[in-house]
């Protein structure tokens, strides 16, 4: 079918879709003599989940128009990227990523064969590409390099050097690749602009950008791998789906920053040629789409129900889904997940810690404790006793939380009220004279003469519900309820403190949202209670 298109086709179906191509003359011009060469890199971090199915249909695109396609395990950039992958962990993690993508490829009906797949670490450690870096490394600036990943490296206060080298190996990989265009997100754009500064002064051409957009995630903003209820797993059964699903924004009549419809719109139908929303004959019956404007516009005006939409995209998706639960049935790839993706809460006995009342051996870890970011909505002394607050504390529920705490002495009424805090949301609710505390606002102090206190800062930007994590400990499932009588919280609390910066830490690993660290204003050295 490739030979059968003139050169403009295929220069439509390789950038339909895409929010932005940096060199479309180039493409243009390879493409009126021979194929073009694209890659598209994936650095083996968290597990791939239902968003990566967006560049897949891309890909599914590419090869359509005859590209030779390579894809890039960049083992060594996980690594780089501020330790998101141990070392150890790196190899299995490149044989998931092969296993799962191939399985998701293998689901949109894209022929493998068609495929080259590139470890990093199998090139860039050769004696021609670390030569490159040292080069590269002698005309990049840290400010430059700095800039480029800063949408892409995890950003920390003071950064690693690793991710400072992080965008020039990327730029680098397009030459010792030999492509003719690097694919890849929007929000790589600067990692692309270096490369097109860069390249040319190593003696290397200037390559071509093909970006998609940042689509939301299915249960609405980013998709991330970190976050276990922001994103749907390519293994999570069909009951998963439809819970995930069902939490998912998509208010009647929005179309702004609506995950299922972008679903619709950069994989659904790009891959089936069509979407059929199905629904009782009473409110129209079964309507087959086949161009995205017209869902968006039925959408828009409310003909097509948020319900009736959630349930053809998990139709849909369990379609795709279903050949790549089916693969990791296996034994061999179950045991391939769980030694790639080693589950925090388990011991070496094997116990789990992730559940309320685990065994006697459970690690007291600290993804096991549920703190969000909450808005305190309401605040008011509590009835029965003169140094209690009673507060209403929004953290991302149905409804706010009812929270005792004793801050009188030490935060005005006025400082509280629509304040954003710190919550632990996983104690047992316990009565504070008479009326039942329900979480527990979390607050640096320091002991003395007199006592200090002040609530913890989420990083600014933050919204209730937000998941807070310590580095290092970002996978694994919260307790149900920390229990008391194994004094969970007591044993997890004693090294929860205040850097001299100012920053929440658990034994020195700091307290983070997906925005940024956890502080407090004053109390350096304190404690967090």
């Amino acid at each position: 079918m490739p030979d059968q298109m003139s050169s403009d086709e295929k220069f439509d179906l390789i950038t339909r879709n895409l929010q932005e191509v940096l060199g479309e003359e180039k493409i243009k011009q390879v493409l009126q003599e021979r194929e073009l060469k694209v890659y598209w890199g994936t650095a083996t971090t968290g597990k791939p989940h239902v968003a990566y199915f967006v560049p897949m249909s891309k890909i599914a695109d590419f090869l359509k128009a005859g590209c030779e396609v390579t894809i890039l395990f960049a083992d060594l950039h996980a690594y780089l990227d501020n330790m998101k992958a141990p070392w150890e962990l790196l190899e299995l993690r490149v044989k998931y990523y092969e296993q799962v993508i191939k399985a998701m490829l293998e689901s949109i009906g894209v022929s493998l064969d068609k495929l080259k797949f590139v470890k990093g670490t199998d090139f860039q450690l050769s004696r021609e590409y670390t030569l490159d870096v040292y080069r590269l490394s002698s005309m990049v600036t840290e400010h430059d390099a700095k800039k480029a990943g800063a949408e892409v490296v995890k950003q920390v206060e003071h950064p690693l050097l690793s991710g400072l080298l992080y965008p020039g190996l990327q730029a680098l990989d397009e030459e010792h690749l030999k492509v003719d265009a690097q694919f890849g997100g929007v929000d790589q754009r600067k990692i692309f602009t270096l490369a097109e500064k860069y390249l040319p002064s190593l003696g290397y051409a200037k390559r071509a950008h093909l970006m998609n957009p940042m689509v939301p995630g299915l249960t609405g903003g980013k998709m991330s791998s970190s976050e276990e209820e922001s994103k749907i797993d390519l293994l999570d059964s069909k009951e998963d789906v439809k819970k995930k699903l069902k939490k998912a924004f998509c208010e009647p009549g929005n179309i702004q920053n609506n995950g299922v419809l972008s679903f619709v719109k950069y994989v659904l139908l790009p891959l089936r040629g069509e979407f059929c929303i199905k629904r009782d004959a009473k409110w129209g019956g079964d309507k087959v789409y086949t161009v995205f404007e017209e869902v968006e516009k039925d959408f828009a005006e409310e003909t097509i129900h948020p319900g009736d939409l959630k349930a053809s995209v998990e139709t849909a998706l369990n379609l795709l889904l279903e050949p790549i639960r089916k693969k990791f049935e296996s034994p061999e790839l179950r045991k391939l997940t769980n030694k790639a993706y080693p589950d925090p809460s388990k011991t070496k006995g094997g116990k789990a810690g992730g559940k309320a009342g685990g065994g006697e051996n459970d690690e007291v870890l600290p993804h096991r404790m549920d703190i969000r970011v909450g808005k305190v909505v309401s605040v008011e002394k509590h009835p029965d006793a003169e140094t209690l607050y009673l507060e209403k504390i929004d953290v991302g529920e149905a409804e706010p939380r009812t929270v005792v705490s004793g801050l009188v002495a030490y935060v005005s009424q006025e400082e509280l009220q629509d304040r954003m805090v710190l919550v632990l949301c996983n104690l047992k609710p316990q009565k504070m004279r008479g009326i039942e505390s329900q979480a527990m606002l979390l607050c640096a102090s320091i002991e003395g003469e007199p006592r200090r206190v002040e609530p913890l800062d989420p990083p600014e930007g933050s919204s209730p519900g937000e998941q807070v994590f310590v580095e290092g400990y970002e996978s694994g499932k919260a307790d149900e309820k920390l229990n008391p009588k194994k004094k969970v919280w007591e044993k997890l609390q004693v090294d929860l403190k205040i850097s001299d910066e100012c920053v929440a830490q658990w034994k020195e690993k700091r307290l983070m949202t997906k925005l940024g660290q956890i502080t407090c204003k004053t109390l350096k050295g304190g404690n967090i209670s």
